[in-house]
């Protein structure tokens, strides 16, 4: 159980969690904002960092790329502060640093750069302070941006579509979880896996689902995002599916997601 506000002498500290899965298509990016809408909803001051360079949780947002002059990849460089790239995103209590297309260029610029395993922990160390939460969005690969954002965060929350290879991708994940654990960041743990994109008319769907509670047992969430038609028209209209149409399955379950995900903080949704 975890107080999303940790003190450290008198300054506040945020929960930070990676929505991170290395293979693309799962509902990574979907999940990332109407988590943080959700949570948003019931008061949390939220803060969403798009790590992904092709910056699907800005545009999900309503960020035009006109406005993103400064992003993830100045900060991540070091060209500017975290808070100096933080944008509102039009709901209350939800902020985003948004991503552009530089970003793509970070890993090889990384490369040669000292710490540049952990710019995004210093950056959000610096510059983050009057957050509940911080989801950072991460980029599906398991490169240098990834490991950035697993070093930053105390939790990683796992994607997870219903289909065939779903264990097999998830294994791999976890490893590079336990790896950067062992060498960088030992409190780093699994907040959760959530399945995705079920779809109850695919007997796939149902087993991969079974498959996935056997292998990693209370890790996994209750709650089930559904395959629904409107989680998928929301991004294009700029805005979560929670204010895009908040009657629909989808709305519904990301409500519940967010509800379990607080209860495993040690809060309730009120």
């Amino acid at each position: 159980m975890h107080d999303s506000e940790i003190n450290i002498g008198n300054k506040k500290r945020p929960r930070i969690i990676a929505i991170a899965n290395q293979k693309g298509g799962v509902g990574k990016t979907t999940t990332a904002i109407n988590l943080a809408t959700a949570l948003a909803a019931v008061k949390q001051r939220v803060l969403l960092v798009d790590l992904d360079p092709q910056g699907n949780a800005s545009t999900g947002l309503g960020i035009d790329r006109r406005e993103r002059k400064l992003d993830t990849y100045q900060v991540v460089i070091g060209g500017a502060r975290l808070q100096d790239a933080i944008h509102q995103s039009g709901i209350p209590g939800l902020d985003i640093v948004p991503a552009g297309m530089d970003l793509s260029g970070a890993e090889l610029e990384l490369v040669d750069v000292d710490e540049r395993e952990t710019r995004l922990k210093n950056a959000i160390g610096n510059g983050a302070d009057e957050y509940d939460y911080v989801f950072i969005d991460c980029p599906p690969a398991l490169g240098l941006l990834t490991l950035n954002a697993l070093i930053a965060a105390q939790a990683v929350l796992v994607p997870l579509q219903c289909e065939f290879f779903a264990l097999e991708g998830v294994s791999h994940l976890i490893k590079t979880i336990e790896r950067v654990k062992k060498a960088f960041n030992p409190e780093l743990e699994i907040q959760g896996i959530v399945l995705t994109m079920f779809d109850k008319r695919n007997n796939l769907s149902d087993q991969v689902a079974s498959d996935v509670r056997e292998h990693f047992g209370d890790k996994v969430y209750k709650t089930v995002i559904p395959r629904n038609v409107r989680v998928s028209e929301a991004p294009s209209f700029g805005k979560p599916v929670l204010m895009y149409d908040m009657a629909c399955r989808g709305s519904q379950a990301y409500l519940h997601l967010a509800s379990e995900v607080l209860k495993r903080e040690g809060h309730s949704m009120v």
